[in-house]
């Protein structure tokens, strides 16, 4: 099992978990995030890109692995997401480079798996 079917099946069953607990403000928030994602003025690819800058910059893996799927899944292209890793970069600084490496490894495999 790749790095990235773990990451599904891992989030998959931990969602699933966690809406078992049934508390109203964590179901909250988890509509609001999903809500925030879909299309409205700004495209679902134009937010998932979003996230993923501010994914790098807040140096989570796990968040990363989830924007670049969605961002692949919606049409981004390699260039594209190049350009996205290298506004991250700027804006994070050198502390975001642990975090490009995973990145280019997980868009990798995305593409090899398409």
């Amino acid at each position: 099992m790749s790095r990235i079917d773990e990451f599904n099946t891992y989030r998959k069953k931990m969602n699933e978990r966690i809406f078992e607990i049934d508390h109203l403000g964590i179901k909250r928030f988890f509509n609001l995030d999903t809500k925030a994602y879909e299309n409205g003025v700004l495209d679902q690819k134009t937010k998932e890109m979003m996230g993923l800058v501010a994914s790098m910059v807040l140096r989570c893996n796990d968040c990363i692995d989830y924007h670049i799927l969605q961002c692949v899944a919606e049409g981004a292209t390699p260039d594209e997401l190049y350009e996205i890793f290298n506004i991250a970069l700027v804006v994070g600084g050198s502390i975001v480079i642990p975090h490009l490496r995973h990145a280019v490894e997980t868009l990798d495999m995305a593409l090899e798996n398409q």
